[in-house]
């Protein structure tokens, strides 16, 4: 069916501990040393693409962070979290 693919990009992302957890998976199978040149290339992609989609959920989790902070009259205030960037 035309048009009913998701925009680039608007994929539901996977919790990050499933990412986290290929990931490890993936870098045991690279240790283990039992992958042909061909397997541990595709293995290294994935573990690639894996980082990079980990790295992508951490970036919009600090996004959404907000501090709560005390405002001068002792009032709770909510203020988006300051990035070291």
């Amino acid at each position: 069916m035309a048009g009913t693919a998701a925009p680039r990009g608007a994929e539901k992302t996977e919790p990050f501990d499933q990412i986290l957890g290929r990931l490890r998976t993936v870098v045991e199978r690279l240790e283990g040393g039992q992958l042909t040149l061909e397997e541990s290339l595709a293995a290294f992609e994935e573990g690639v693409k894996l980082a990079r989609q980990g790295n992508q959920v951490l970036d919009a989790a600090e996004r959404k962070v907000e501090v709560l902070s005390r405002g001068p009259g002792g009032e709770v205030r909510s203020e988006p979290f300051a990035s070291e960037e």
